[in-house]
């Protein structure tokens, strides 16, 4: 079934399918370097691609695809990781838990020590560190796209994503 809207040709618009096809892989990983668990991604993964379906007829410009499935996913993950936190009830501080639930990971390739240890020292980061950190690293955003994902000016972004780097070079070389 095409979607459409406002008078544009069905055939302007991409299909729920094409979209799942482009972003299933990405967006999987970004969320899953978001909350770490694999369970927990492809419940996260999921709820972003239900919201996706339900709001593609809405989706006004086609270009804004990308920043707009992203914003939907790093949204869903925010609200994943606020009920992992108020589930946790201050036992463990954010970052301990995410460390934690890697080191319990069986789906982590545990002979690459150094990725180990990257991925130990990206989840030490502050929640806008780590998000700002994983688009333009892993996803190759630029600072433009992220701050229509976050809400963020790219000068805010900039300084995160540098504040970031200083911060895993700190625990990598310690």
């Amino acid at each position: 079934m095409r979607l459409f809207q406002q008078g544009r040709p069905a055939d302007d618009m991409p299909t729920f399918e094409t979209v799942l096809k482009q972003y299933e892989r990405p967006i999987y990983w970004h969320i899953r370097r978001m909350v770490v668990s694999h369970e927990d991604a492809q419940d996260v993964m999921q709820e972003t691609f239900i919201r996706v379906y339900q709001g593609l007829s809405k989706l006004r410009k086609k270009e804004l695809l990308k920043v707009w499935v992203y914003r939907i996913a790093t949204n869903e993950c925010l609200r994943h990781l606020t009920k992992v936190r108020e589930r946790t009830m201050a036992e463990l501080s954010e970052d301990d838990l995410l460390v934690r639930r890697l080191e319990a990971s069986e789906h982590v390739d545990w002979e690459d020590v150094e990725g180990v240890r990257l991925q130990k020292a990206i989840l030490r980061l502050s929640q806008q560190e780590r998000t700002v950190f994983n688009m333009r690293y892993y996803d190759e955003m630029s600072y433009e796209e992220i701050s229509q994902v976050t809400g963020s000016t790219v000068a805010t972004l900039k300084v995160a994503f540098h504040h970031a780097k200083e911060k895993i070079k700190q625990e990598l070389f310690k």
